[in-house]
């Protein structure tokens, strides 16, 4: 959790830093850091004081789905080493008010949907005292768990919206099966969905989705590739490098794969105003130095 940290409160400070820039740029002081986080986090929840209603942005979204989630998953890896109790009871709130569910209930196999049950589980770590708070989350999973498909990530934002949550389950009841489904859904959406996987090995990098995969390309003739879809997987993989057992047999494996996409210079570069990117570069850097 506090390797998260790291990633969260310094996901802005990378965010003008090229590829060539990157390492010469020293960070600020970790006090400075951690105000300007707070300040930045007040705002929000200032802004959005009721966590209830739904967000809008070209159209309207529930506030369970990945976009809050998201948050969340920040906040309360924050609230690990900086306690205030509004930071708590802002996500339990929000967590409590959706029933502890899923925009689309229990059988979803959505990983928009299930993003949220990434912040339910750690609630639930924080003091397990009530099932009910991973209940729908684990349903879900266990669904998907036992039953064969493997085609549900057919985007690649879904990678970092779902995985971490089977790493989750595999490390608090010690199944592998949670952890095998995991690297099976990994796997195809990497290596087989759509023409033959989202995942470019000659480059290095992932397509979004099979509607930017060969056979299409960008009128200058090459690939496009989404920067912060390339984030998610990066983060995806590093939160999944927390949960695992370091003896685990895919350990080794997420790890060079984390090493493959860190060593491209797109993730430095920073799309559209996001920052997935710089929140797995920072990450990493306890994690692989």
């Amino acid at each position: 959790m506090k390797k998260l940290l790291l990633s969260f409160i310094t996901a802005t400070l990378l965010s003008s830093m090229s590829a060539g820039s990157a390492g010469a740029q020293e960070l600020p002081e970790q006090k400075e850091t951690l105000a300007t986080i707070v300040k930045v986090n007040d705002y929000f929840m200032k802004k959005y004081a009721d966590y209830t209603l739904p967000s809008f942005f070209g159209r309207v979204r529930p506030s369970n789905i990945w976009t809050r989630g998201v948050y969340y998953e920040g906040l309360i890896a924050l609230y690990s080493i900086y306690p205030r109790e509004d930071y708590y009871s802002y996500t339990y709130d929000w967590a409590n008010f959706h029933k502890w569910g899923m925009r689309n209930g229990n059988t979803t196999r959505n990983a928009d949907d299930q993003c949220c049950g990434q912040v339910y589980i750690d609630l639930y770590n924080m003091c397990p005292s009530d099932p009910n708070m991973i209940r729908n989350i684990k349903a879900s999973i266990d669904m998907v768990v036992n039953t064969p498909q493997v085609n549900d990530w057919d985007w690649i934002d879904a990678i970092q919206m779902a995985m971490p949550i089977y790493a989750k389950f595999g490390k608090m009841t010690g199944e592998q099966k949670y952890y095998d489904k995991m690297w099976d859904l990994y796997s195809y959406t990497r290596n087989t969905e759509g023409e033959a996987g989202m995942y470019n090995a000659k480059e290095g990098l992932w397509w979004r989705d099979q509607d930017f995969d060969p056979p299409y390309k960008e009128p200058n003739g090459k690939n496009c590739y989404w920067s912060r879809g390339n984030g998610w997987v990066y983060a995806a993989l590093v939160r999944v490098l927390d949960e695992i057992p370091a003896d685990e047999a895919s350990t080794m494996k997420a790890i060079s794969e984390v090493k493959k996409l860190r060593a491209q210079p797109c993730l430095y570069t920073e799309w559209h105003g996001e920052s997935a990117t710089d929140y797995s570069t920072v990450k990493n850097i306890s994690l692989l130095h």
